[in-house]
């Protein structure tokens, strides 16, 4: 499933790229160059940067080597791509390469219905996985769930019935064995029951909180 957007031809829609320090995932905290394409073809439920999601909205059009050399302007060697959905966006996976290959740690955060089997295994893929509280569950693609080393798989759980759902998700495809797991609840939800949930599992799961939303108003773009 993927979406038209308004990049291609060389040329990518850039909802905002900024310099800050990654609020999720294991490297939170690390100083990171966000590139935030525009557009997604998901809805869901607890969105948090839905002024991304139209790919009718021509935010700021980039041709590659300007979005690259943009980048690179920035002393910072790690770089994530992030939406919307990036892989929704045509050439994105060659540019992601090419910025590996001028020894950059690149990262991409992708919401798991669109197949990520096939990109450049230097990228650090970030597969956010849709639980039923999203109400896009039923998108997400199995061949996302054949995890290498080094991704990091992102449940966002709003309930108990969505923390189960991520934990039968862990253990069918075993994503333990070679990946991170990071289970996110929808900001302003019970932590401390979450972190119950977690001990109570036995897996080393990971409790993942959007720092970025206790340094700045979790409204604040560009962080």
């Amino acid at each position: 499933m993927a979406s038209k957007t308004l990049s291609g031809n060389g040329v990518f829609n850039v909802n905002e790229i900024f310099f800050s320090v990654q609020g999720e995932g294991s490297r939170a905290g690390m100083p990171c160059v966000f590139v935030r394409l525009q557009g997604c073809s998901l809805r869901c439920s607890w969105c948090d940067t839905a002024y991304a999601l139209d790919n009718r909205e021509e935010a700021k059009m980039m041709s590659k080597e300007e979005l690259k050399q943009t980048v690179l302007d920035f002393d910072c060697d790690f770089i994530e791509f992030t939406g919307g959905e990036p892989l929704e966006h045509e050439g994105v996976a060659e540019l992601m390469s090419e910025l590996c290959d001028l020894g950059k740690e690149i990262a991409v955060e992708t919401g798991g219905h669109v197949d990520a089997s096939s990109l450049d295994p230097r990228i650090i893929r970030i597969i956010d996985i849709k639980c039923p509280g999203s109400n896009m569950h039923t998108l997400m693609k199995d061949v996302n769930l054949q995890p290498r080393k080094g991704d990091e798989y992102k449940f966002v759980v709003a309930d108990k019935q969505d923390f189960d759902f991520a934990v039968d998700i862990v253990r069918k495809y075993s994503l333990l064995e070679a990946a991170s797991v990071l289970i996110s609840p929808v900001f302003g939800t019970n932590y401390q029951q979450v972190v119950e949930w977690i001990l109570a599992t036995g897996l080393p799961l990971r409790l993942q909180l959007q720092m970025h939303k206790y340094i700045w108003d979790p409204e604040t773009r560009g962080v």
